[in-house]
């Protein structure tokens, strides 16, 4: 299993396995892990990672993209 940068937004798709940091967990680093539903950034780069939603509904930036 490989991590792949969530700071790039060719990295990651729909249904795509990630660990996001939820707006309200950036200072602790808390991470969820989930399957993404919409990608919200537009532009390609984002330095704080790709923000995606959910499948769950939960809104964050992509730390980690999961590829098996």
């Amino acid at each position: 299993m490989d991590k792949i940068t969530g700071t790039i937004r060719e990295n990651i798709h729909i249904e795509s396995e990630v660990e996001i940091v939820q707006k309200n967990h950036q200072r602790t680093g808390e991470i969820t892990h989930g399957f993404v539903k919409r990608i919200l950034t537009k532009s390609p780069k984002h330095t704080h990672g790709i923000k995606v939603q959910l499948e769950t509904g939960v809104v964050g930036r992509v730390k980690w993209v999961i590829e098996e």
